[in-house]
């Protein structure tokens, strides 16, 4: 999902994509809202709570799936925990598209004649394959928001110890993976708080295919991840999780049936099929990520252009929380009567 080097060619039904990165060369741009929207994030940078590092025992109690468990995937009811519990989080049902390096304000424009209605960023992490990030600021965020389109923020932070892309390996994570999870989860909340995305907002971990078969390996990605989505959940917002649908999905789905604690409240799944299947993944059961906790990347490394702007992106199918700005209304948005299907 953020590599710069074009990857190989894959088949049309793997699960470990290599992710996408933009195909143009991105002009600078200043939207009118950016001082305003500067001024609201420098002030809450300041404002993060002091992490907590002590992992909790992996019981089956407060775990998401557990009955009754608020947040719980598969439970019934809006996946919100108790730290956002103030604020709803908004939800969108429709056509996503992301790609490595956030698109000009007049792409975004331009692509409004499209089938998407939502659009992934790349907001923070040590590992995104584009960190420069030139037109990702507060006032972009706004812009487009003004536009009608729903932002899936993404965070790429360190990655599984035996991670498959070569690209990603100087990321791996280290010997403390709780301790890691944490101070990332703060890393994304501050980067998240700076753009203005508000608290309820979902902050999607990347973690990109790994080897399979590897326990140890899988379980320090564990550690990091419950507690990178601990602390996410503290500092109130929401935790996404994207991965492989046979690496990182499959693994955390086994977590979730074994009851243990501290997963993530959305799940991003990763299967190349070239169409939709955002309830029939094989590694998910039915009810695991219901009711409006699923998004299905599909298809990835596709150009498209709209309004004479070409991008190079993946495709997702979402039937998930997006992302709030701190200032924005809280509700419920639907693209499907908006956004036409793609043929």
């Amino acid at each position: 999902m953020s590599t710069r080097t074009p990857p190989r060619p894959r088949p049309a039904t793997t699960s470990a994509p290599a992710r996408s990165r933009s195909a143009l060369p991105l002009a600078g741009v200043r939207a009118v809202a950016f001082a305003l929207m500067a001024a609201v994030a420098g002030t809450a940078l300041l404002d993060v709570p002091a992490p907590t590092a002590a992992p909790p025992p992996a019981t089956a109690a407060s775990a998401p799936g557990a009955p009754g468990t608020p947040g719980a995937p598969g439970a019934s009811g809006s996946p919100v925990s108790a730290a956002s519990a103030a604020s709803t989080p908004v939800h969108f049902t429709g056509k996503a598209f992301d790609t490595c390096e956030a698109p000009s304000v007049e792409t975004m424009r331009a692509w409004r004649g499209s089938p998407y209605g939502a659009v992934g960023i790349y907001f923070g992490g040590r590992g995104r394959g584009c960190p420069g990030q030139r037109e990702l600021n507060p006032g972009w965020v706004a812009s487009v928001q003004a536009m009608g389109w729903r932002l899936l923020p993404v965070f790429v932070g360190s990655q599984a110890p035996c991670v498959e892309a070569p690209a990603k390996k100087p990321f791996a994570i280290g010997a403390d993976p709780w301790g890691q999870g944490t101070r990332e989860a703060g890393d994304a909340v501050r980067a998240a708080r700076a753009l203005g995305l508000g608290t309820s907002s979902p902050l999607y971990l990347d973690i990109e295919a790994y080897r399979r078969g590897d326990a140890q390996c899988a379980a320090t990605t564990l550690s990091f991840v419950r507690a990178w989505n601990r602390e996410v959940r503290r500092l109130g917002y929401l935790p996404g999780f994207y991965s492989s649908a046979d690496t990182g999905v499959r693994d955390i789905e086994a977590q979730r049936r074994a009851g243990t604690a501290d997963l993530p409240a959305v799940m991003w799944f990763a299967r190349w099929l070239g169409k939709p299947a955002l309830a029939t993944e094989p590694t998910l059961a039915p009810a695991a990520w219901t009711p409006r906790a699923r998004i299905h990347q599909y298809a990835g490394n596709v150009t498209e252009t709209y309004g004479g702007h070409r991008l190079v992106i993946d495709r997702n199918a979402v039937d998930a929380p997006v992302a709030r700005l701190a200032t924005a209304r809280t509700g419920t948005y639907s693209a499907v009567s908006r956004v036409p299907d793609r043929p």
